[in-house]
């Protein structure tokens, strides 16, 4: 269904809406809040939100007018029905998205299933809950928001209440890793988590789109930390390019020459690199070379204060809580000269794509959708809608001005900055990274024009910064980032000037990302324009672009040209657009990838947190025969092990069974398979009988029995995904020995879950077997596990 179809849909919906206003603004306050009771009432009688959507539609609409003093335009109405309708509302920016979402917010949490807000950063969803909370709260709603300050204080009890408010507002990061925190649980008092039903993404090309490749990881204990990250760092620096190591951009790979693996021979004193013993020192320079070669400073990460952050690379915003892994993060530590972090081990781990495919409705902001709706389809079975303005756009968006080099593009798009700060008209310059943003300040300091600054390094002033951005004389440099969320009001005389100015000063990796700086200007009606500055050496023209752009560059290099020369060339203005066009598609084939490969992870995770659920949730239905469970591992093992001496057999018993054994006998005939397992059989019977002579109850016993197989599950987890991650890793190499990665990773994730499965059963045995019961000062008995 296109478009003006699914609009024409739409519009019939909000036709109906428009239908009930008169009723609803004619009700008195107490007769408008009564319509939740009602409401609720009737979907709890089987009516579907579809149904009540004009009537629910219309009284929170009247609601958000009286409490707000906002009355929600056709256009906003139209926005909240394509969000209920689980779909994506590209709505321009000022267009009053945080207003448009109370409409759907409200109709479904009439359903009594979790209703949440996502938002990118905890300031919006903070400011956007205390401003919608009076309304909800009015009509006879609960709103929380899962980001307070001080959430760290947060008791699993604390969260649990906010949970089971009827909304809730929170960001990507902290909803994602509240569910990995959920489920690892190891008790249902710990647990605070609803069931995933109803989700509004704001920013959604942001959220789904931008980090959909970086996963949310939960750490647990440090691996043992390699001491030779910076020994492999000191020989990295002294490699040649093209000599030693040679670098493939397009795949963001490097590696080393014939060359460069003698060097390295010579350096370590070693016989043969690759042998393997070496396999650490191998995956230490790799990992080194990537540091030095394919991560950028103010592009992919920053330094502050001796510690290393990694950037979102499309906003330019700091990731909490991020890092990345399988030593990577150490390795860009050492070439830095930042401290160097642990190397923590994987407890839990998701991508956004598959984390948001959990809930059973998905609905989507966002000013600059619609170059995605392919992927969004694909990906996420949602469709990007265009809903019409509120007023028409009448902000001028001019064709990129293009020149050889960097120097020439800083010299252009100064001479526009000066030009138009003489007279006063706003301006928000925006670079593609940290370190461009600062050249620039660098630039305008040195011209003695006043200027605020907003990059990773002052995020925190970021929506004070944004909205002071339009006001008279106002000149601001910031990465992409740019205040996605917060309005850009315009000040007292600068319509009259022509409105705000936005100056783009590099080749935006994505039309999305363009498209969305370009719209800062122009809301609501409001005058402005956009000019983007670009040269043959932006990032995303060199790693995108044609051989023939770049051998052209170098041709007609010239560091010191008398004028800046701007390219007109039709030729270089497709070619530029084709580089953009062409990173565009190879970030949707790394989001593609990283869903193909997240699939077995999916299933797997899928698989273990179901267990951990029945396992917590069962309570005293929770049927486990121990004896049958320990008897048939031992079967097992005796078809894979049937021969045996007595240390051997001591060493088993020791290891798995029990630690009191007094040891075989001497004359035990050892080579008598059925004779050595009816001595295990009776090893296992008299312990288990002394351990429950030791517990007072059968609760107690089915506590026992539940907890050692859920610690065993919980271990056995925790390997698992670390050595998911440690695996993708390794199989991605083999796609240049002609193999695909992807069915590769596959394959041996499937042999690791077997092997995990193996080691769980093996571990829930000692458990069982190893356990010790001792009782504590409380009274209670305490349950210490092998």
């Amino acid at each position: 269904m296109g478009d003006s179809m699914s609009l024409r849909v739409v519009k019939k919906i909000l036709k109906k809406v428009n239908h009930y206003a008169d009723e609803m603004a004619s009700l008195s306050d107490n007769q408008l809040k009564d319509k939740t009771k009602q409401f609720r009432k009737r979907v709890k009688n089987g009516e579907s939100l579809d149904s009540i959507l004009p009537e629910a539609f219309a009284a929170m609409r009247e609601a958000d007018k009286r409490v707000l003093g906002m009355f929600p335009y056709d256009v906003q109405v139209m926005g909240g029905i394509v969000l209920h309708q689980g779909n994506i509302a590209e709505m321009k920016t000022g267009e009053g998205k945080t207003l448009t979402a109370t409409m759907p917010m409200y109709l479904n949490a009439l359903s009594g299933e979790s209703t949440i807000l996502v938002t990118t950063n905890d300031y919006l969803a903070n400011r956007d809950c205390e401003e919608m909370s009076q309304v909800y709260n009015w009509m006879g709603l609960s709103a929380a928001s899962a980001v307070p300050e001080n959430t760290d204080e947060l008791k699993p009890e604390d969260k649990r209440k906010i949970y089971n408010s009827d909304i809730v507002y929170t960001t990507n990061s902290s909803l994602g890793f509240d569910y990995l925190i959920d489920n690892l649980a190891s008790s249902k008092e710990e647990k605070f988590m609803p069931e995933f039903s109803y989700v509004i993404v704001d920013e959604v090309d942001a959220v789904l789109l931008d980090t959909a490749t970086t996963p949310l990881v939960i750490s647990g204990a440090p691996r043992v930390q390699s001491n030779i990250y910076k020994m492999v760092d000191e020989f990295v620096v002294s490699l040649t390019e093209d000599e030693d190591y040679r670098m493939d951009e397009e795949k963001n790979n490097v590696w080393l020459t014939e060359q460069g693996i003698d060097t390295a021979e010579s350096y370590f004193r070693v016989d043969n690199l690759y042998d393997g013993k070496h396999v650490e020192l191998v995956r230490h320079i790799a990992l080194a070379l990537k540091a030095h070669t394919l991560f950028e400073i103010g592009k992919d990460f920053v330094v502050e204060n001796e510690k290393m952050y990694l950037l979102d690379s499309t906003e330019g915003r700091i990731l909490e809580n991020t890092k990345l892994q399988q030593g990577q993060q150490q390795a860009i530590e050492a070439a830095v000269g930042a401290e160097i972090s642990d190397d923590m081990r994987s407890m839990a781990s998701i991508t956004y794509q598959n984390f948001f495919r959990l809930f059973k409705k998905i609905g989507g902001m966002t000013g600059t959708g619609k170059t995605a709706n392919e992927e969004f389809i694909e990906t996420y079975y949602m469709k990007v809608i265009q809903i019409p303005t509120n007023k028409p756009v009448i902000r001028k968006d001019y064709p990129d001005k293009i020149y050889p080099t960097l120097k020439e593009k800083l010299r252009a798009s100064l001479e526009l900055v000066k030009e138009l700060h003489a007279k006063g008209q706003p301006i928000l310059l925006t670079t593609a990274n940290v370190e461009l943003s600062e050249i620039y300040s660098e630039i305008l300091l040195h011209e003695q024009i006043p200027h605020n600054l907003l990059n990773a390094h002052n995020a925190a002033k970021e929506a004070e910064i944004i909205s002071e951005a339009g006001q008279w004389g106002a000149v601001t440099v910031a990465t992409s980032m740019a205040g996605r969320g917060t309005d850009i009001k315009l000040g007292k005389g600068v319509k009259e000037l022509g409105g705000l100015a936005v100056i783009g000063t590099e080749l935006m990796p994505s039309k999305r990302t363009e498209l969305q700086l370009r719209g800062r200007s122009g809301r609501q009606g409001d005058p402005g324009f956009s000019q983007f500055f670009i040269s043959l050496e932006d990032d995303t023209v060199i790693k995108s672009g044609p051989k023939w752009l770049y051998k052209y560059f170098k041709k007609h290099r010239n560091d010191n040209p008398a004028e800046p020369r701007e390219l007109k060339q039709f030729r270089i203005r497709k070619a530029v657009q084709r580089a953009q066009k062409s990173h565009d598609n190879q970030g949707f084939m790394e989001r593609k990838q990283t869903l193909d490969y997240d699939e077995s992870s999916k299933m797997q995770r899928n698989l273990i947190y179901s267990q951990r659920n029945e396992l917590i949730d069962s309570n005293a239905d929770f049927k486990f025969d121990a004896e049958k469970f320990v008897m048939n591992y031992l079967d097992e093992y005796l078809k894979e092990h049937k021969t045996w001496t007595r240390n051997k057999l001591s060493r088993f018993i020791f290891d798995n069974l029990s630690y009191t054994y007094s040891g075989v006998p001497l004359d035990f005939p050892i080579d008598q398979l059925e004779e050595v397992r009816k001595l295990l059989y009776s090893i296992v019977k008299q312990s288990l009988e002394e351990k429950r002579a030791e517990l007072d109850s059968v609760d107690e016993v089915i506590r026992f029995y539940r907890l050692s197989v859920l610690k065993a599950i919980d271990t056995g987890w925790v390997e698992e995904v670390d050595n998911l991650q440690q695996l993708r890793t390794v199989v991605s190499n083999r796609s240049t020995a002609q193999r695909n990665p992807v069915f590769e990773y596959h394959k041996e994730a499937e042999r690791s879950f077997k092997r995990m499965q193996k080691f769980v059963n093996r571990l829930i045995v000692r458990n069982i077997m190893l356990s010790v019961i001792e009782i504590g000062a409380d009274g209670k008995k305490d349950i210490y596990f092998a």
